[in-house]
């Protein structure tokens, strides 16, 4: 039996430099929607806000689900996913939240 690794066939390497890329880009896009919505908690923090939203978590989670079915990913698949980004979310709201009423 050969220790030589068995070549990856070319399409299956260039599909997961396609996937690769994907998972960058998904990097870099939740570190852009992290940065705005720290930018968000610090607004509600000084506006008296609460740190989280219902009806608009409600209507993001219909949105979400529509922007699915259009391009044919599972609705639930999608609604768990912004259920846990949400949730961080909320956790660095209420992080927010409590640093400023320290600071009052």
């Amino acid at each position: 039996m050969s220790d030589l690794p068995t070549p990856i066939p070319a399409e299956l390497a260039r599909l997961r430099g396609s996937i690769d890329n994907i998972d960058a880009a998904l990097v870099y896009l939740l570190a852009e929607r992290f940065k705005a919505t720290q930018q968000v908690g610090v607004l509600k923090a000084t506006t008296g806000l609460p740190p989280s939203d219902p009806a608009r978590e409600e209507q993001q989670v219909g949105r979400l689900r529509e922007l699915a079915r259009t391009a044919d990913l599972d609705p639930v698949f999608a609604e768990k996913f912004l259920a846990f980004i949400v949730e961080e979310v909320i956790q660095h709201h209420e992080a927010i939240a409590q640093g400023h009423a320290q600071r009052d």
